[in-house]
């Protein structure tokens, strides 16, 4: 699956779908119109609430409406304003709730966000999985939440962005699957964020809950009625009737509008499921992981139905599906369970997995409990000239061999560095001890740094961690980055400010920013910005590779001198990257060091994160062919090209290069 192509087509279903609610939406006033010219000219032909009547055709001076008539121009003017503001308000409301990230839709169905520490073999087992698959993917590790109460199968992934995501299960799906079973699930989810399903899951959800907000209405306005008193004068039985069939009308209309929203998102969740159970196969290069979890939610008696009285309101959010509908297939967000099983095993004989009479579920083994999972017997990456290239050709995908060079990455790690990271007093301290430099008078100014800033404690506990961060290899340096993210998110304003301002004079401690310095703020920067306002993605502004040209030779210039020190050489390395964007190869202006730094590219990805899809992607391509054009990957190149990547909100895959 190409993720530029997956964006792509993620737009097209979301401007398509705006088309559908917005027919839904022309509908729905439609049908209030009818209902409002009906109800004002029976209420004009009883000469009940005659007056108000009057005052509100009125409106139209020039065409005054006459008894009877359907064209009422007043009505349809107040009748489309008000139902635009009701579902357009809704929407936004419901929209800002969502926008508050994955998290924020996690809990509001009541999971419990996992503890990093915990010691609970099923739950460190799941947190395994969703950091080997981060890793493997390039994005930050999402955070992790468990639905405690719910004993079916099922799962669901939620944000806006990578940055702010959130991987959810429920207690069933932790407990019940086998590693490479719960591995098949996380990468169904994984696909959703790659793919772009979250947030179109999340503005199809906004503008569903718009459109049942008139029924709502209607059915408040009844609901409020019951043992109201009217006075017996003239007008009061046309005024009660008057407000009885108002609240019915937007009842029904309400509804009818709502159904046929529910319709256009399960359709299109249908269609979405079975892409990311291929993709997830894809992934794992294990096919009976996705479809064993498959059958056991067929052979569970409780099978994927949740518990949860807002499983409806998310449905097209889980896994399988979540809940039961009073419509039958035509509300399901998911497609039957063995049409699903067939597309991944067309040998599948109907059969589902038969339970046993006692699930045994405390006394799994270590390796049974993925706590030492068996490597894939697949080759790793090696480094190559076109290494580079074909990371970025898997971006947005992951593999078996990617896993398992995610896990010999975390492996490398000492424990104590991987708890530190997980812990959110400490994650801060583990960012600063990769940022220390090798001569003593360097290390002890930091250190300085650290305890003016932090305080004591920190700089004891970083002294502490000294000897881990010794062993820790270069390539497995953003990898330990992104274990720490998740527990950086949460930082309050002031905390995020020290940690931000302590970074900053520890990269100039030295007075040298190098590559891997400017790749772990640009890195940290970006994805906590996401995190903490995931808004500010997704809006583009240049369309026009012209646009950006002079960005894009400051890009591909930075990535020429940090592959030589040798003039010709960084020539010949950017002109290996120019030639991939033919459409303004001869625009491209290979830039000297002085012009191309560190600040001048910072600028330059500023511009370019607000770039169209196409133009990203071909920038990354030239960028990568630039960094192999030597034949071999310098982990500097390496650092700095995931930097680019990442700023440009795009995940790219860890890669393994020479010393």
């Amino acid at each position: 699956m190409d993720f530029f192509e997956a964006q792509a087509r993620a737009k097209k279903r979301t401007s398509r779908l705006v088309w559908l609610f917005t027919l839904a939406v022309a509908g729905t006033v439609t049908l209030t119109y009818f209902a409002a010219v009906f109800a004002l000219n029976t209420t004009q032909a009883s000469r009940a609430g005659s007056n108000r009547y009057r005052s509100f055709n009125n409106y139209r001076a020039d065409t005054p409406a006459t008894a009877g008539s359907l064209w009422q121009p007043g009505v349809l003017f107040a009748v489309t304003t008000g139902t635009l503001l009701v579902v357009g308000l809704a929407s936004l409301y419901k929209w800002n709730e969502y926008s508050a990230g994955g998290s924020a839709v996690a809990e509001s169905v009541g999971a419990r966000r996992v503890d990093s520490h915990t010691t609970d073999l099923a739950e460190r087992r799941l947190l395994n999985v969703v950091e080997e698959m981060a890793i493997a993917s390039g994005i930050p590790v999402p955070a992790v939440y468990l639905l405690d109460d719910e004993p079916a199968l099922n799962a669901f992934a939620a944000g806006l962005t990578t940055s702010d995501a959130a991987v959810c299960v429920t207690r069933g799906t932790m407990e019940k699957l086998t590693r490479d079973e719960l591995q098949g699930v996380v990468g169904h989810e994984f696909s959703h964020i790659l793919n772009g399903d979250m947030r179109l899951n999340l503005r199809i959800g906004a503008v569903v809950f718009g459109i049942l907000v008139l029924g709502l209405a209607g059915r408040g306005i009844l609901w409020s009625l019951r043992g109201a008193r009217f006075s017996r004068g003239k007008n009061s039985g046309g005024i009660m009737a008057a407000i009885i069939f108002v609240g019915v009308a937007l009842l029904i209309i309400g509804y009818i509008g709502y159904f046929f929203g529910r319709l256009i998102q399960a359709a299109v969740s249908r269609q979405r499921e079975f892409l990311a159970d291929a993709s997830a196969v894809q992934f794992t290069r294990n096919p009976g992981g996705i479809t064993g979890a498959l059958k056991k939610i067929g052979g569970y008696a409780l099978g994927s139905s949740l518990q949860t009285s807002k499983a409806a309101e998310i449905g097209h959010f889980f896994f399988a599906q979540g809940f039961t509908s009073m419509f039958g297939g035509l509300w399901a967000t998911h497609p039957p369970l063995p049409e699903r099983i067939r597309a991944i095993d067309p040998q599948f004989d109907g059969k589902m997995f038969v339970p046993p009479e006692v699930v045994d579920v405390g006394h799994e083994s270590f390796v049974a409990a993925g706590l030492a999972p068996a490597k894939p017997s697949v080759d790793h990456f090696t480094p190559h000239v076109s290494a580079a290239t074909a990371a970025v050709t898997a971006i947005g995908m992951l593999s078996s061999a990617q896993i398992s060079n995610a896990q010999s990455l975390l492996d490398t790690i000492p424990a104590a560095l991987r708890e530190a990271a997980r812990d959110p007093a400490r994650a801060n301290v583990v960012v600063y001890g990769l940022l220390l430099d090798g001569p003593p008078e360097i290390r002890a100014k930091q250190l300085a740094i650290v305890e003016r800033y932090n305080g004591p404690a920190s700089a004891a506990a970083l002294a502490g961690l000294r000897p881990a961060l010794d062993v820790v290899t270069p390539a497995a340096r953003l990898p330990l980055l992104q274990l720490a993210l998740p527990s950086l998110r949460p930082l309050a304003d002031t905390a995020l400010d020290r940690f931000v301002t302590t970074l900053d004079e520890l990269v100039h401690a030295d007075g040298v920013v190098t590559p891997f310095e400017f790749a772990l703020q640009k890195l940290l920067t970006r994805t906590l910005a996401l995190g903490r306002d995931p808004s500010k993605a997704g809006v583009i502004q240049f369309y026009s590779f012209n646009a950006v040209t002079a960005e894009i030779s400051v890009v591909l210039s930075a990535l020429a001198h940090t592959s030589s020190n040798v003039d010709l050489d960084a020539r010949a390395a950017f002109a290996a990257g120019a030639a991939q964007i033919k459409l303004i190869e001869t625009q491209l202006v290979f830039l000297d060091e002085s012009a191309c730094g560190f600040a001048q590219l910072d600028a330059a990805l500023d511009k370019l994160v607000a770039a169209s899809g196409p133009i990203k992607q071909r920038t990354l391509t030239a960028a990568a062919h630039v960094v192999g054009a030597d034949g071999q990957i310098l982990i500097a190149e390496a650092e700095l090209l995931r930097a680019i990547s990442a700023t440009l909100d795009i995940p790219m895959p860890p890669l393994v290069a020479a010393a």
